[in-house]
């Protein structure tokens, strides 16, 4: 194991954040380009709630007293909180793994292999991040039998991400991570609270996959009952902002919202070559509770 090294220049939480902050994971449907947008229509409050946390990015670029971070992903929140609670250990047993004798398929299929039979959370951690950044375009993806099936990636050196790891290990203290369902988030939520949704996103074309990366997946009955329940956040005095691709359905489970659109530029084809613009909607539903009390 090689030693345990601070980083060169300590990483320090800024009263506000002055740039955008990367997360330490690869992650499919990231917010990273749009941080700026979600923070301009994000209001402010003592908490905010993210129950599909994903790579965090929303969290990384925002700057709330308190956040609770939810996602169904075990394997994600375990990773997060042995960072917030031991990261100085986390860190340099994963930088072990960022070797070259770790960077070839055998040694790729051993480790995912392992981290498929393993059941203690710590060493699970470790792999999750190795198999994050070795594997093929940063995929996620479980089969039915609930275990890691991505390729190898076949990068030449992969990044170490060890100040995005220190940056989020510090801010980390301002959270509370969970594992549970996004309804039992909408249960626990508290009036005053802000809400940011960034569930899997609705399928562009009837011919467009979706892989989950966790085994229970989000239907199409899940988006409509999410739009349901940000309603009914409004009413307990939350404010609910969701994101989804812009589509006519979308557009439909989400009437009782303030809407906006805008163009983002990603990829639209399955290969990567193809690249273009596809329309992105933000639902708001601003908190009702006080309204209604004044009327």
């Amino acid at each position: 194991m090689p030693p345990r090294v601070q980083p060169k220049e300590p990483v320090k939480m800024p009263a506000k954040v002055q740039q955008k902050s990367r997360a330490f994971l690869k992650w499919a449907g990231g917010k990273f380009n749009l941080v700026s947008q979600i923070e301009q229509q994000l209001p402010g409050a003592a908490c905010l709630v993210e129950p599909f946390v994903g790579a965090g990015s929303v969290f990384l670029n925002t700057d709330y007293p308190r956040y609770r971070l939810n996602d169904i992903n075990a394997d994600l929140i375990a990773l997060y909180k042995t960072l917030q609670h031991d990261a100085e250990r986390y860190i340099a047993d994963a930088r072990s793994l960022f070797v070259a004798s770790a960077n070839t398929k055998d040694s790729y299929l051993a480790l995912r292999k392992q981290f498929n039979e393993l059941h203690d959370p710590y060493q699970r951690a470790l792999l999750f991040l190795y198999l994050n950044r070795h594997g093929y375009n940063g995929l996620c993806r479980y089969n039915l039998s609930g275990k890691f099936n991505v390729p190898f990636g076949s990068y030449k050196k992969p990044y170490f991400p060890e100040a995005e790891l220190y940056f989020f290990a510090e801010k980390a203290q301002r959270a509370v991570f969970s594992c549970l369902s996004y309804q039992q988030v909408f249960t626990d939520l508290q009036s005053g609270d802000a809400v940011y949704c960034d569930p899997p996103y609705v399928p562009l074309s009837k011919t467009a996959s979706f892989t989950s990366y966790a085994r229970q997946g989000f239907s199409l009955d899940d988006q409509a009952q999410l739009a349901i329940l940000a309603e009914q956040a409004q009413l307990r005095g939350c404010n609910v902002l969701i994101s989804n691709h812009d589509t006519t359905w979308t557009r439909k489970i989400y009437q009782q919202a303030r809407l906006t659109s805008i163009a983002v530029g990603r990829s639209i084809s399955q290969n990567g070559q193809g690249r273009g613009k596809v329309q992105e909607l933000f639902a708001y539903y601003p908190a009702l509770a006080q309204h209604q009390k004044n009327d």
